[in-house]
């Protein structure tokens, strides 16, 4: 029963580990974007998308941070279940979507004068 726990124990740690890669990966693209692209693209604003962004990349890397800490600490000796639950599902959706629907859409918008080798 020990190895069955620390099997799913690791599966939920590589998880929250993807979900908190996401969440960092999408908050670094949208503090790239300019604000008026998000506008341009007919998406929310930069600002809230920040919000969002934040929150998720705050509640994943805390889902991440109990995983980490409980596996090292308990070790596999017993589920350790789905840590903060909601809020990790919830994460990945917003990451998910600013990733699959948001970032698409603002790709190259609001750079300004840029010619083949930059900007002029």
């Amino acid at each position: 029963m020990n190895l069955i726990n620390g099997v799913f124990n690791l599966l939920f740690l590589v998880l929250a580990a993807i979900i908190f890669g996401m969440s960092v990966y999408a908050i670094v693209h949208a503090l790239r974007v300019p604000a008026n692209a998000f506008i341009s693209a007919g998406k929310l604003k930069k600002e809230l998308w920040l919000l969002i962004l934040g929150l998720a990349t705050l509640f994943s890397g805390a889902g991440a941070w109990s995983y980490f800490t409980t596996f090292l600490l308990i070790g596999s000796a017993r589920f350790m279940g789905i840590g903060l639950g909601l809020f990790s599902i919830l994460a990945v959706i917003a990451a998910t979507v600013y990733i699959v629907d948001v970032k698409p859409a603002v790709k190259g918008m609001g750079r300004g004068n840029s010619g083949p080798y930059g900007p002029w």
